[in-house]
């Protein structure tokens, strides 16, 4: 599948790497820009990143971009609820590939808190996340095969509210269909409001259900609710189609 097929949204601009780490450079650099950018202007900036496998590379490249890390704003997208600590926790995931020598500076904000129940755990969440400055500085996304976003999943319950581009809510219990099943996402009126979002993809079956995803709606596959300007898709081949 070629970019043209893809029929990207007018504003929505595609970045095409050799591989991963070819990829996770260009990003860094791309995003270090924009914090630079907002440390100027605003005194202060916020990044909003995503947990996984796939950030590590990039989480790595940006934590060595020369930045005044101390008014750096750092948190996550959605978390799975988990103690950090845990080898599922997206912070754990943070704390080791991002904030790291003068990154470690940063101020994060995660998003796991200790609770009885997930939704209790979504609600002290959702109160720490008031003193967030708003708008977002930055968001990085990722994207499953199955078109989820952050922890915003097809069919799950709740995913109604966390789309609502009106929500109150900045955080919502989600569930996954895969274990760990409880997770914490960020609503898409929180994240929408950024000044800059990416989306960080790697090989040919993300383009395909980046493809399947422009012609469906949000319900179905809940990244389609980002794929609008301002956006820059980041993609690369897997390391088994770089070496074909």
């Amino acid at each position: 599948m070629t970019t043209s097929e893809l029929n990207l949204p007018e504003g929505v601009a595609w970045e095409e790497s050799v591989d991963a780490g070819a990829q996770a450079t260009l990003l860094a650099g791309q995003v270090a820009d924009v914090l630079r950018d907002a440390l100027a202007v605003r005194g202060q900036a916020s990044l909003l990143v995503s947990g996984g496998r796939s950030p590590a590379l990039f989480l790595e490249a940006l934590s060595e971009q020369p930045l005044e890390w101390s008014r750096v704003h750092v948190g996550l997208v959605d978390e799975r609820w988990v103690a950090e600590g845990h080898a599922d926790s997206n912070a754990t995931l943070v704390r080791r590939h991002l904030l790291r020598g003068a990154a470690s500076a940063a101020r994060f904000h995660p998003l796991h808190h200790d609770a009885e129940s997930l939704e209790q755990a979504a609600e002290r969440a959702d109160r720490a996340l008031g003193d967030w400055p708003q708008p977002t500085d930055v968001v990085v996304l990722g994207m499953g095969n199955d078109g989820h976003t952050a922890s915003l999943f097809p069919q799950s319950p709740g995913l109604e509210e966390a789309l609502d581009p009106e929500g109150r809510r900045r955080c919502l219990p989600m569930w996954a269909p895969q274990v760990p099943h409880q997770r914490l996402t960020l609503t898409l009126s929180f994240l929408a409001p950024a000044r800059r979002v990416f989306l960080l993809l790697e090989g040919e079956a993300k383009r395909a259900t980046l493809a399947r995803a422009l012609s469906t709606d949000a319900t179905s596959m809940p990244i389609r609710a980002f794929l609008h300007a301002p956006l820059s898709i980041h993609w690369c081949p897997s390391a088994q189609e770089s070496r074909a």
